[in-house]
């Protein structure tokens, strides 16, 4: 197990990104398809395909995910991923016709510090194109792809991943991309919310602070009182090689879900668009009741992990005033 996301069998991540711009994407890639809903929690999302997610929509399964910055410039990174799929031919048959399944979310990086004047049309339908054309088995962590223009209230977001199997034997993978609202630190210190599910060491090992003081419980929310609803998001994808339709898709999701709650302080705000995909490859039976809650239980433990080690692997964008990344104070 490499602790990514592609430890689930049959899914490839890409990316690309433009140190210009301070954006990118993040494909992630399913052969064959998956069974795959969302849970949206953020009080300022921005999706595309959401609607054919729900359990109650024909298509059961999709082709990939875009995951891109931009705000909702970036929602044309799906027709990139999708036109890459395309000329593969991959994707949903209506007799002669091929239709990629692409859904996919954005985050808000307008604002730091890239040279964002694009002109007539903006780059993120190429970016998806290059990160679908990139995806494999093996990816970066931190400043790349969707998370490359990341931030938080006092560090520099980024891109991060995590994976575990359940006692029944079930695998589980996560990929987040960090651009919250919140922190995912406690107080401006070294210490991780997400500490009490960190494997080894693979967010520092610093383990959560001695004792807790008001000052690391008080708010710390990017742009304060002037913050907007589309300025912050964090974007999951959690992946299980089980079988499970649609309805447990979402219910994984939602479950999942819980895990932006242990890692980010605080969650799901008005400014914050938090989305979280659950895909499902088919591979092996759950028990749709005890199976599915153990699956979702370290599911939203894998959440966590991802989203810290994505703050954890960040570098710092190299503008005048750009936030710090962890490393910068505490490696």
């Amino acid at each position: 197990m490499k602790n990514l996301l592609t430890d689930i069998s049959g899914v490839h991540v890409g990316h690309a990104h433009d140190a210009a711009l301070a954006s990118g994407v993040t494909a992630i890639l399913f052969d064959p398809p998956a069974v795959a809903s969302l849970d949206v929690r953020g009080g300022g999302p921005g999706t595309r395909e959401d609607a054919l997610l729900k359990p109650e929509s024909t298509v059961e399964a999709i082709d990939g995910l875009a995951l891109s910055g931009g705000s909702a410039h970036g929602l044309d990174a799906g027709g990139g991923v999708q036109a890459w799929l395309a000329e593969q031919g991959r994707g949903f048959r209506v007799r002669d016709a091929v239709i990629p399944i692409v859904p996919g979310a954005i985050c808000f990086d307008l604002l730091n510090g890239g040279n964002k004047a694009w002109g007539r049309f903006p780059p993120y339908r190429d970016l998806g194109y290059a990160a679908a054309s990139a995806a494999a088995a093996d990816f970066a962590l931190g400043s790349v792809g969707a998370g490359f223009g990341a931030t938080t209230a006092n560090f520099k977001g980024g891109l991060g991943s995590a994976s575990a199997q359940t006692g029944s034997g079930l695998m589980v993978g996560a990929l987040a991309v960090v651009n919250a609202v919140g922190s995912a630190t406690v107080g401006d210190g070294p210490w991780f919310w997400a500490a009490p599910f960190e494997q080894g060491n693979e967010f520092g090992g610093r383990g959560l602070p001695p004792s807790f003081t008001p000052d690391m419980l008080r708010a710390r929310l990017k742009g304060g009182a002037d913050a907007t609803p589309v300025e912050n998001t964090t974007l999951v994808v959690v992946v299980t090689d089980a079988v499970l339709t649609k309805a447990q898709a979402k219910r994984l999701a939602m479950i999942a879900q819980t895990g932006m709650a242990r890692a980010i302080y605080p969650v799901h705000a008005p400014t914050d668009g938090d989305v979280v995909y659950a895909a499902a490859t088919g591979r092996k039976p759950i028990d749709p009741r005890f199976g599915l809650t153990e699956l979702g239980m370290v599911a939203a433990n894998v959440v966590a992990r991802a989203i810290a080690r994505g703050v954890h692997s960040a570098t710092a964008l190299p503008f005048l005033g750009a936030l710090p990344a962890w490393g910068d104070r505490f490696d």
